[in-house]
């Protein structure tokens, strides 16, 4: 499940509301242990995901770096270079 929080801190452009909200869900879902709350407990658990976004929002306006902003583009390419050297499937002879 936290395989899709990707890291929102330090890009240009910055990070988007919807990848906030996306990270916040995916949290949220980890947490509580599913994906989908039930009737009973969805009040609860979009509760939940506002108030993680909000501190997602404060913590990433907050944060300081000297490094310059990472370019999303590169940083997927590397990204995806990872995965296809992780689930390259291995030759025997």
């Amino acid at each position: 499940m936290c395989r899709n929080i990707r890291p929102l801190f330090n890009f240009a452009p910055p990070a988007t509301e919807e990848e906030i909200r996306a990270a916040s869900v995916q949290f949220i879902r980890k947490v509580s242990g599913t994906t989908r709350p039930s009737a009973a407990n969805e009040a609860a658990f979009n509760l939940a995901v506002e108030e993680v976004a909000t501190t997602v929002r404060t913590l990433l306006e907050q944060l300081v770096t000297s490094a310059p902003p990472r370019d999303r583009e590169i940083e997927a390419a590397k990204a995806r270079i990872r995965s296809a050297q992780r689930f390259t499937p291995v030759k025997h002879s």
